[in-house]
């Protein structure tokens, strides 16, 4: 439609014609609008919803565990509408999850003990369900051959007792188990006879995370308390010493009257104590000797020595002491690292019959309590103890 104005229009004329052509171009622009809203309303179709909104059911768990001792284990997890799931494995707190597209994981556990999977199952539009598959994973401990090793003899001396540990069992007339809940320095551990082994010619005490009494920990001590205590001489503890935040191995002697006079006035020697962790001043490298006795109050001295290399966990090691009525001094593998002046009055205490105790403990004001690095089970492993004089 058009409109035509003439040279002669008026102006007025002229007005009302060029109003009617600027109202039927807005009408025009308005139909058009119109048309275009109403054709894509008209042309719009619903588009199904291709994610149905469905969440996993039936969730189950199996575990293959390898049986040549090696710590693989195979799992497969498989649920109703899942797409993908996930795994942890139990090994630590806070463990990065693993992503499996079929349900399929497979893991190496370092070693021996009780763990739960916890596996997750998520659908296509990320719906869950989970679930937790506990398994109890057993990988036999090898001994390490490797280590330093001191002579059965020395120039002017005589071996005047041993254990071997060459039986299949503690020899119960030399040691005692203490058992129960651990009774100083806020230890962690329950005391357990069963956590303590003899075999292939090794003690063997071992911690481990469980609850016992309480207690989130198990471990052993022994002692040769009224069987087995001497006054002065050589001493030769040969070790493999555990490692681990919170993990507190020792092997130490105390005065035999302790009974009557309780501690710290019966004395205190330790040939070796291990502050297990990675952060200084907590380290699986360095071995602490200290002496406590009492004068009046409660004293101690205290010597360490640091591996140049690698950790005490990593082979055996010999702890030992050279005793007199005078002097005490520690050495590992033959190297002296600290001597102690026994020769004040106030130190009586190293002039009498002292006893063995070994023992691992776990936690404790000293080392603190395991943490997530922790691994468990941990065990101190003694080769020999001997007495010269």
């Amino acid at each position: 439609m058009s409109l035509t104005i003439s040279p002669h229009t008026s102006i007025f004329d002229r007005l009302y014609t060029n109003y009617n052509i600027t109202l039927m171009k807005t009408k025009n622009i308005l139909i058009l609008l119109l048309a275009i809203v109403t054709f894509s309303s008209c042309s719009k179709t619903k588009t199904p919803d291709t994610v149905p909104n469905t969440k996993p059911t039936d969730l189950v768990i199996n575990a293959e565990i390898s049986s040549d001792g090696s710590g693989n284990v195979n799992f497969t997890a498989t649920a109703k509408n899942a797409v993908r799931y996930s795994y942890t494995f139990g090994i630590s707190y806070g463990e990065t999850a693993i992503n499996s597209p079929d349900g399929q994981a497979t893991i190496r556990y370092s070693s021996t003990g009780n763990y739960t999977v916890h596996v997750i199952a998520y659908s296509a539009n990320d719906n869950f369900i989970f679930g937790d598959k506990a398994i109890a994973v057993d990988i036999p401990f090898t001994i390490p051959t490797l280590g330093y090793t001191t002579p059965l003899t020395y120039p002017g001396k005589t071996l005047i007792w041993a254990d071997e540990f060459s039986g299949t069992s503690l020899n119960t007339a030399f040691w005692t188990q203490e058992t129960g809940n651990a009774w100083a320095n806020n230890e962690q551990q329950n005391y357990q006879a069963s956590n303590t082994e003899v075999k292939d010619g090794y003690l063997v005490i071992t911690a481990k995370k469980e609850a016992v009494n309480g207690r989130q920990y198990s471990s052993s001590r022994i002692k040769t308390q009224d069987k087995k205590f001497f006054k002065y001489g050589r001493v030769d503890v040969r070790a493999l010493v555990p490692k681990g935040q919170g993990i507190w191995p020792a092997l130490w002697m105390l005065g035999n009257n302790k009974s009557a006079v309780s501690w710290p006035t019966c004395g205190e020697i330790d040939l070796m104590e291990l502050i297990g962790g990675s952060v200084s001043p907590k380290s699986d490298s360095k071995t602490y000797a200290t002496i406590h006795w009492n004068d009046v109050t409660h004293q101690q001295s205290q010597g360490s020595y640091t591996l140049p290399t690698g950790k005490f966990a990593d082979q055996f090691h010999v702890f030992s002491m050279e005793w007199n009525a005078t002097t005490i001094i520690l050495y590992l593998d033959d190297i002296e690292y600290k001597r102690f002046n026994t020769s004040p009055t106030g130190m009586d205490a190293f002039r009498k019959d002292f006893f063995f105790t070994f023992n691992v403990a776990v936690g404790g004001d000293w080392p603190g309590n395991p943490d997530t690095t922790t691994v468990f089970p941990q065990r101190m492993v003694v080769d020999y103890v001997r007495v010269f004089q």
